[in-house]
């Protein structure tokens, strides 16, 4: 990386674009908010674990031929039923482990972890 001249004190000084824009207090930016999908198909949630960061959005996409829903165990989220081929879209915004389930069908159930 090519260095950059900075004067202090009359003084140049050499150094690297990331070291100069820590020294001015400029911060990378932040990660740009992800996209994810959990399909439900075949009685299941897959991927059954989504991993995702705050302010990651989720969809899930109803592929077998009857309603589904997510449900979180807390109740912080639900999405009502999701008729076949719909989805439902979820935002993450608060940081832990949320395990969920379809109250129509409670053997199946996810987790989202929000990290």
């Amino acid at each position: 990386m090519p260095a950059l001249i900075a004067s202090r004190g009359g003084k140049a000084v050499r150094m690297t674009l990331p070291a100069m824009l820590l020294l001015l207090g400029i911060a990378a930016s932040p990660a740009v908010a992800q996209q994810h999908t959990v399909v439900i198909e075949a009685m299941q949630f897959s991927p059954q674990v989504i991993e995702v960061r705050a302010g990651d959005t989720i969809t899930w996409k109803n592929r077998d031929p009857f309603p589904h829903t997510v449900t979180a165990q807390d109740r912080s989220f639900d999405s009502g039923e999701i008729a076949p081929d719909q989805g439902w879209t979820f935002k993450a915004a608060r940081k832990g482990t949320f395990p969920y389930v379809c109250t129509l069908h409670p053997t199946m159930k996810g987790s989202v972890v929000v990290k």
